[in-house]
């Protein structure tokens, strides 16, 4: 998304990153993913619930991709980081639109599980008032 901000404020879209991360966390998590994008907490899950956002299982989480993953991160010079909050807890992505409400909404199936930025872009183009942006 970081390398395509230019075709959001085109759509004149905000792209909101949503963590659990603890407020204390939160700069430490923004320096580390390097988000480009305004990053707000939602430690007590209440949106993740409200969007359907569910939890995985352990062996999900840390099965062979997840193992994979991280000797790739390691082989190309990453380091790991101690993790923090609910390592089983899944994510998603949503279209909100101008009024505040939401118009697309894609729950992860999986700790990988996220839509294209085509899919996004395409949500964002579907909105009524798209072509008025």
């Amino acid at each position: 998304m970081r390398s395509r901000r230019d075709e959001f404020e085109a759509r004149n879209a905000e792209v909101v990153v949503v963590t659990f991360a603890s407020r204390e966390r939160l700069s430490s998590y923004q320096k580390t993913y390097g988000a480009p994008f305004r990053v707000v907490t939602d430690e007590d899950l209440s949106l993740y619930r409200l969007l359907g956002f569910g939890r995985t299982s352990f062996a999900r989480v840390w099965g062979w991709t997840t193992i994979r993953t991280y000797v790739r991160l390691l082989r190309e010079g990453g380091k790991l980081e101690a993790t923090h909050g609910d390592t089983r807890q899944l994510g998603g992505n949503a279209v909100i639109d101008h009024n505040g409400r939401l118009a697309w909404v894609r729950a992860a199936n999986g700790p990988g599980d996220r839509p294209s930025v085509d899919d996004i872009l395409q949500a964002l183009d579907a909105l009524p008032d798209a072509d008025a942006r």
